[in-house]
């Protein structure tokens, strides 16, 4: 039998991959390696249901874990691969097995930030939110009157400030930018989610830089801000980003650039390599960019597999996000990267809006706040490479519709 395609990181990306190559009816065998205890599973409800208690855990599965057996693919879950031998197109896992393989598929993902140990990270009672035995650990200490400070004002802090004030706790959100969502988003997404939590009774704090956590009996106790105000806490979450996984591709000597370094069929330096999702980068409208989403892992994993089928494909596939808050539906299609103009379109309803981003008077990226018909319409405008203009966009009487139509 000739050696298998091994897919390193059980995660979305390797799903879609297995998914599209057994729908292809590619006979090459399959091996799976996941370093958790479980099959793929959607990431993104865990701050958000699965953290309410209102998603069982196997609804979280993307295929049932007797789906893998059922397609025949092998797999190994709660293993580590140690490292890759490029050169001899072999894997050696945490256990000294030594794997070879055909093809290797990475999709390792990408790991929460953690604060440093010298300011208090390592303290009892601090936590990141990036994989589900993360949540489970979090998930019984968020009770009725306890007191909440999260760390980080971007999308992973805001959502579990939302479940959390939903839960009943006390919770206060520093952000050391100028203002939450700085990084990602215009002043008026900004503003818009600074109103919705400071509604919910959020302590919202922006310019706000912590110098330390506090130290009781090696469980935190709160936090000291700059200026020496001192912030009660029993737990801390930390949102302050990801980073890529992709150690395991720089000691195989692939060449890393935030990120395993891709071309536009996801194929790595080695041409037997492949790497998708949140561990690899790649190159977008002339600049290289790494994405954390399911929408970039699903679309890389299922644009591999035809790849390997001998498909003549590039990636090229729009992005498109989503954030749930209290009862806002936040959905973002394109890449505001490099903005220079936005307006303001008011929503069907009196509580949403959209925010629709220029760069040198493209249209290039809609934010759009309980308002599915400006997302899925403004999708469709650009990922149809339509422009209409900021004053047509703007004004309320403009049919989206008919603009997605030319």
């Amino acid at each position: 039998m000739s050696d298998p395609i091994v897919i390193i990181g059980a995660g979305q990306a390797a799903a879609s991959f297995i998914s599209r190559h057994t729908a292809l009816g590619n006979e090459e065998s399959l091996l799976l390696i996941g370093d958790e205890p479980l099959p793929p599973y959607q990431r993104p409800p865990l701050s958000k249901k699965y953290l309410l208690g209102e998603l069982d855990r196997e609804r979280l599965f993307i295929r049932p874990q007797q789906w893998y057996a059922d397609q025949g693919v092998i797999t190994r879950f709660n293993t580590r691969v140690e490292s890759i031998a490029a050169g001899d197109k072999n894997i050696t896992t945490e256990g000294g097995e030594t794997i070879a393989y055909s093809k290797l598929v990475l999709s390792t993902g990408s790991r929460a930030r953690d604060l440093p140990d010298a300011v208090g990270g390592n303290l009892k009672g601090v936590f990141t939110l990036r994989n589900m035995a993360d949540i489970d650990q979090v998930a019984p200490k968020f009770q009725v009157g306890r007191k909440l400070l999260i760390i980080g004002g971007g999308y992973i802090g805001l959502e579990a400030a939302a479940v959390a004030r939903l839960l009943g706790l006390e919770v206060v959100l520093l952000e050391m930018a100028d203002r939450i969502l700085q990084r990602v988003a215009a002043e008026q997404t900004s503003d818009y989610f600074r109103n919705l939590h400071r509604g919910q009774k959020v302590d919202l704090r922006e310019s706000a830089r912590m110098t330390h956590l506090l130290d009781q009996d090696g469980q935190v106790a709160g936090a000291e801000l700059e200026g020496g105000e001192v912030i009660e806490a029993d737990l801390v979450l930390v949102g302050i980003g990801g980073s890529p996984n992709s150690e395991l591709a720089e000691d195989a000597g692939l060449d890393c650039d935030n990120g395993i370094s891709v071309d536009e069929t996801c194929q790595t330096s080695d041409a037997h390599i492949y790497a998708g999702g949140d561990c690899c980068s790649f190159i977008r409208q002339g600049s290289r960019i790494r994405l954390e989403s399911v929408q970039n892992a699903s679309d890389q994993g299922d644009l591999i597999a035809r790849v390997f089928a001998g498909e003549d494909v590039r990636y090229d596939s729009l992005p498109w996000f989503w954030s749930d808050q209290y009862g806002c539906k936040l959905q973002i299609a394109g890449l505001n990267h490099g903005f220079d103009q936005t307006v303001v379109r008011p929503g069907a309803n009196e509580d949403g809006q959209s925010i629709w981003y220029y760069r040198d008077g493209t249209l290039i990226a809609v934010d759009a706040m309980n308002d599915p018909k400006a997302y899925a319409f403004g999708r469709k405008i650009i990922d149809a490479g339509l422009n209409p203009s900021p004053e047509v966009v703007a004004n309320p009487d403009t049919d989206l519709k008919a603009l997605a139509k030319k």
